[in-house]
């Protein structure tokens, strides 16, 4: 079965576009994914079917009420002995954040419904009594959920078995494997004076294996050193980051410093 994907905004248009193109076309077209939007517009009640309102007690912007979020999550998931085991996800920089992790964790799931919000955010009833899950994609401010929604779409339906074209590719992406991808190289071997390195053109798949490894190790060491603390590192791995950060103190550099 394909991953049931849900996605509520009162935007459908942004969606619609990035769902249409390239992975996520193909993803749906082989049945591994099966994304539905829905417009909350469409389940406000009234003639003029208003979706937000000014909030209580004052303040700027508005807020989105809570009859055409519950109506449309309800007309589509059921009610809720029929959408237990359903992850129900507010796009909101007040969640945790978004991680690989959390991809990982989303994508075991056989349905998973996101409700992109607007304006100044969402009525606290919709956190309270129908949300079972809150995501960030950081600590900065967007104009609306559909972004961070297609993000988490994205990254779920790339670790779907047989969405990419490569079947590793997913497992040597940055994070999935705790550290920063390695550099990646293509003909030309020689462009504008710089070289491919040797060795992967060597064909000896036992050094490229290496090179990379080390060439990751050092991307992350780098640029992102607190990743190095959550990972399980090899004896090998240590003798090489040891040596790396000798190499730095000897420069008079510190890890985190400069891109690799």
């Amino acid at each position: 079965m394909p991953l049931r994907i849900d996605l509520f905004t009162l935007f459908p248009a942004i969606c619609q576009a990035y769902l249409a193109e390239s992975i996520l076309k193909r993803a749906q077209a082989a049945g591994l994914l099966d994304a539905q939007i829905h417009n909350i517009r469409d389940y406000a009640p009234g003639k003029h079917a208003m979706t937000d309102d000014l909030p209580y007690g004052g303040g700027g912007g508005m807020v989105m009420k809570p009859e055409p979020v519950f109506n449309a999550v309800e007309a589509v998931l059921g009610e809720p002995a029929a959408r237990v085991g359903v992850p129900i996800i507010l796009m909101t920089p007040q969640g945790r954040p978004f991680t690989q992790a959390v991809a990982q964790e989303l994508a075991r799931h056989q349905r998973l419904a996101l409700v992109a919000g607007r304006y100044e955010g969402f009525d606290e009833r919709i956190r309270q009594h129908l949300a079972t899950d809150e995501i960030s994609l950081g600590d900065f401010v967007l104009t609306g959920g559909e972004l961070a929604a297609l993000a988490i779409v994205d990254a779920v339906a790339r670790l779907l078995p047989g969405a990419l074209g490569d079947p590793t590719g997913a497992q040597d992406d940055s994070h999935a494997s705790g550290l920063l991808e390695y550099p990646h190289f293509t003909r030309p071997p020689a462009f504008r004076g710089w070289a491919v390195p040797d060795v992967l053109l060597s064909g000896d798949h036992a050094r490229i294996e290496r090179w990379r490894r080390e060439a990751a190790l050092r991307r992350t060491f780098l640029r992102r050193p607190d990743m190095l603390l959550r990972l399980e590192l090899s004896e090998a791995d240590r003798a090489f980051l040891s040596r790396l950060a000798e190499e730095q103190a000897g420069r008079g550099q510190a890890p985190g410093r400069g891109p690799v």
